[in-house]
């Protein structure tokens, strides 16, 4: 028996809730795990996966989550206070970024070690500058004033796509750390696979966010 398209609809919101819901926990343990693993203070070094989980998985996956009509945590707030919460929290996540960055260069100075000698740290300096360029073409929709030549709504769609490859740059980052003799020394085995799964969801989570509010609107309008 086919469904109708009331109970499709209402199934389909059911689990994007679901979905959102638990990006948010995910997101949430995963940054205390790694923070745990890492714990702060023990080193220099110790602060740099701290941060970095800290932006690229908890700040940045609630920035967004701001949005979602069926799991934000603001949904009270008007478009406008949203937006604000959003910008704040990239904001945050910007400088946690760049703060996890430089204590890391920091610490392979005091090794003598090369700096971007591994896909990880490329991976992570690619989404640093990008957020870096995120936040700042961010301002354009904060003040569209300054960009009077083009449309809102183009503003808005680009800002978002910009934004998910900005967070896939950083979920990557996330994966390859996972790689990195560091964290496969002390995590083996299903607690591995289950870490690697924890930015592959909430990425994933974002991906249909996205698409669904921006890429596929825009798509089906004449």
């Amino acid at each position: 028996m086919a469904l109708s398209v009331e109970t499709e609809s209402h199934i389909y919101r059911v689990l994007r809730t679901a979905s959102g819901a638990a990006a948010h926990l995910v997101a949430l343990g995963y940054t205390i795990f790694v923070a745990v693993l890492a714990r702060p203070g023990s080193s220099l070094f110790s602060w740099h996966p701290v941060l970095m989980s800290l932006a690229f998985s908890f700040l940045m996956t609630e920035a967004l989550l701001v949005f979602s009509p069926e799991s934000s945590l603001l949904r009270s707030l008007s478009r406008k206070g949203r937006a604000c919460c959003h910008w704040v929290l990239q904001l945050l996540a910007l400088l946690c970024a760049l703060l996890g960055l430089v204590l890391v260069i920091f610490h392979k100075e005091q090794l003598g070690k090369a700096h971007l000698a591994t896909r990880h740290g490329q991976a992570g300096l690619l989404a640093v500058l990008w957020a870096g360029l995120q936040c700042s073409g961010g301002v354009g929709l904060l003040y569209p004033k300054l960009l009077p030549r083009w449309p809102l709504a183009k503003l808005k769609l680009y800002h978002a796509t910009s934004g998910l490859v900005g967070y896939l740059l950083g979920s990557t980052s996330l994966l390859l750390g996972m790689c990195s003799l560091w964290f496969t020394a002390t995590v083996t085995g299903g607690a591995w696979y289950l870490a690697v799964l924890c930015p592959i969801l909430t990425s994933l989570v974002i991906m249909n966010q996205v698409s669904n509010a921006y890429l596929y609107r825009k798509r089906i309008q004449p």
